[in-house]
């Protein structure tokens, strides 16, 4: 499927106005006003799930937060401000999808990022007010149901990715969606690093998707202890495992641990330990935490400023070190 005029024109008004071609992706719990206004101030695009403000007033509170302070931004600094982002849960389960949807379109975000369904029951909403369509896949088979759906773009949700993730390599997952979608991408799955944002581009996508470098910065939802153990750990100090969710998800094992569990014995777990059990005050998400393949690199707790500028800082080598293979 190949992009029609007007949205080349819309994704290059947007890529105009990124410092890096990057989305500080949306994460549960994680994600929040703060975080996305101080990405998009620092040139990337900032992104929260509608589902982190609870109850909805909150989600409002935040739309109006996001929205009015990056106005105020874009008139101080033309051209500089990168676009928003909100993530929508379109699974039949979420009871608050329509009034989470009719909130996006009423402070119209640039942005809308589709999880967990059918991008259908979301896009004329979303193209109404000329908004982009994404939606977030970890497979060749929901990838190819999104392009048939219409949206816009797509994030491919390869493996190493934190939290829910997918099975495919981002070398491979790339190369094959784009023999049926030539719209913009954006690439997930252990991206960490500028390096990685340049190796994204060089492959054919259009955008990296790092979350879990953006937990650790200050701005993020997370707690103390969250970030303290993203900075201490390192990839062999994860477990990938559906235990939690019912789907593969990557977590931190030490926060496995620390909550009463073997790590190493999840696979055999009954559902006696699932969470929420009368005797188990620890919870999912909350108290279990993730993080992806790259949280190697988180190596201390830093200002989203400070982490974007490092972030550039290592894609401008890695496309000098590109050039001299020229």
């Amino acid at each position: 499927m190949a992009p029609d005029a007007e949205l080349g024109a819309r994704l290059a008004q947007i890529k105009a106005r990124l410092r890096l071609p990057v989305f500080a992706a949306p994460m549960f719990l994680v994600s929040g006003p703060d975080l996305v206004i101080a990405a998009c101030r620092e040139g990337v695009i900032g992104a929260f799930p509608s589902l982190n403000a609870r109850p909805l007033e909150t989600l409002e509170e935040w739309l109006e937060q996001v929205s009015s302070t990056l106005a105020g931004d874009e008139q101080r600094r033309p051209g500089r401000i990168a676009p928003w982002a909100v993530n929508l849960i379109v699974h039949r389960s979420n009871k608050r999808l329509a009034a989470d949807l009719d909130l996006t379109v009423k402070y119209q975000a640039p942005v809308v990022i589709t999880s967990l369904g059918s991008p259908k029951r979301v896009r004329e909403e979303v193209h109404s007010y000329g908004g982009l369509l994404f939606c977030d896949v970890n497979s060749l088979l929901y990838a190819r149901k999104a392009a048939d759906a219409g949206v816009d773009g797509l994030v491919l949700v390869a493996a190493g990715a934190g939290g829910h993730t997918g099975t495919i390599t981002p070398f491979a997952f790339l190369a094959e969606a784009r023999k049926f979608f030539d719209g913009p991408i954006a690439l997930a799955g252990g991206l960490s690093s500028g390096a990685d944002v340049a190796a994204a581009i060089a492959m054919g996508a259009d955008f990296a998707y790092i979350g879990t470098r953006f937990i650790a910065a200050r701005e993020s939802l997370a707690s103390n202890d969250y970030r303290r153990m993203l900075v201490e750990s390192g990839v062999d100090d994860l477990v990938l495992s559906p235990h939690f969710t019912g789907v593969p998800a990557n977590f931190l094992k030490p926060s496995v641990e620390r909550a009463g569990l073997d790590a190493a014995d999840l696979d055999r777990a009954g559902p006696q330990l699932q969470f929420g059990a009368a005797d188990r005050p620890s919870r999912v998400w909350r108290d279990i935490w993730s993080a992806g393949q790259g949280v190697g690199s988180v190596e201390r707790v830093q200002s989203t400023a400070e982490l974007v500028a490092e972030l550039e800082s290592g894609y401008r080598q890695a496309v000098k070190r590109l050039e001299g293979f020229e």
